[in-house]
């Protein structure tokens, strides 16, 4: 595992694009898996390890991710995240050209995905909507690509996938949400970059950073 912090509450790890955060019906190694067998090897601790998840990231997306060493932590941080007091940013890779500058995207989008697992996003409100607001800036540009840095103002499910779709600008290899290019290994060019948040035991301000894959399309894109 790539461990990017450590300490007595906090395991903050750089999760790779294919791999399963927590368990589903396929059965596959998770990184929660990872994590507790590291935490296991490293500390020679017999038994059950506690390794408590706070926040997700989609299987075909790379980035950090900040796991729970002590119940405590995960209260604690479950609850910054509840009340929107965690800054995340992310890279991401779309096909198009959206406009220069710190820009806004506000949209609707459902609670639940439909039977293809996709979120349904609109310009007005629909019933059963909640209001999803992001901001993002172009980085780079390159060939009908454009490498975005996006900051969510809220944290529903798929927000920058769906949100991105609906402006014309799918996600490189999001062919659920409408990309026509695919990405090996069905990842998407969406990438969790830095997470911000108050130490769960004593407060003081923690920012990791999680730097992307070298592999295209980030590479390419030079960032």
């Amino acid at each position: 595992m790539q461990i990017l912090h450590e300490d007595n509450h906090l395991l903050v790890v750089a999760k790779p694009a294919g791999l399963l955060v927590q368990g589903d019906a396929s059965g596959d190694e998770t990184l929660l898996d990872a994590g507790r067998a590291y935490l296991r090897e490293k500390y020679a601790k017999p038994g059950n390890v506690y390794l408590g998840l706070v926040h997700r990231l989609d299987r075909n997306v790379s980035g950090v991710v900040v796991l729970a060493r002590t119940s405590k932590a995960a209260g604690r941080l479950s609850a910054q995240f509840r009340r929107g007091e965690v800054a995340k940013t992310y890279l991401a890779v779309v096909t198009g050209s959206p406009p220069d500058g710190n820009r806004e995207l506000r949209a609707y989008l459902a609670a639940k995905g439909d039977q293809r697992g996709v979120t349904r996003a609109a310009e007005a409100p629909f019933t059963g909507a909640k209001e999803a607001l992001l901001h993002y800036e172009v980085r780079a540009r390159q060939h009908g690509h454009a490498l975005l840095e996006v900051r969510p103002g809220t944290g529903r499910r798929h927000q920058i996938r769906a949100q991105l779709a609906l402006a014309g600008w799918p996600l490189l290899g999001d062919v659920k949400y409408g990309a026509r290019e695919r990405l090996p290994e069905s990842r998407i060019a969406l990438h969790a970059w830095k997470i911000a948040f108050a130490h769960p035991v004593g407060g003081q301000a923690v920012e990791i950073v999680c730097e992307p894959p070298v592999d295209w399309p980030w590479a390419i894109l030079d960032i």
